[in-house]
């Protein structure tokens, strides 16, 4: 785990990294463990428009997407005591990120590219892996995305080397070390 000196801490999480990287799950046994409300941006998406986001992909292309995928990180970073699991491209824009540093705890949940293709090799609901290498696309995205993802984290934490269990206990051990 490494702590990024200067960051707040209030009372909201928010979970960046890549896909595959466990944001969502380690999310979900966080909210429950600090009893806060559990959020996923994707979902959220989905849920407002009534579609999947490969739908949106296909119907609005990334833009479209990333366009709506902004607006739900305004309304959903602005509520207060959440953990939030948010897309892996969240952090292109730079008011995803000034929001996510302004509202809350940013925790970038790291993996390689090997356990990403692991995590989601059979998830049809991944747009950007719809390709004929995904691990390629994978390499691309991270040499694009990591500098974005480290300058926005508070904490960094490789969760190819933990169980989901041992991130959440790491999470929580952190937040009150620096409460």
């Amino acid at each position: 785990m490494l702590y990024v000196p200067g960051m707040r801490m209030p009372g909201n999480i928010f979970l960046i990294g890549p896909m595959g990287s466990g944001k969502s799950t380690i999310g979900r046994q966080l909210a429950t463990a600090l009893k806060k409300s559990f959020f996923d941006s994707d979902h959220e998406i989905e849920a407002k428009t009534g579609v999947k986001i490969p739908v949106i992909f296909e119907m609005e292309g990334e833009s479209g997407f990333r366009a709506r995928e902004q607006q739900m990180i305004a309304t959903l970073s602005a509520q207060q005591n959440i953990v939030l699991a948010t897309g892996g491209g969240v952090i292109l824009h730079e008011n995803n990120r000034k929001n996510l540093r302004k509202f809350g705890c940013v925790i970038y949940l790291r993996c390689s590219v090997e356990r990403q293709l692991e995590r989601t090799l059979h998830d049809k609901n991944r747009p950007l892996l719809q390709t004929e290498n995904p691990r390629e696309k994978l390499l691309s995205l991270i040499e694009v995305r990591a500098p974005l993802y480290e300058m926005t984290a508070d904490f960094i934490i490789d969760t190819g080397k933990y169980s989901v269990k041992q991130v959440v206990n790491m999470v929580i051990k952190m937040i009150k070390e620096h409460q």
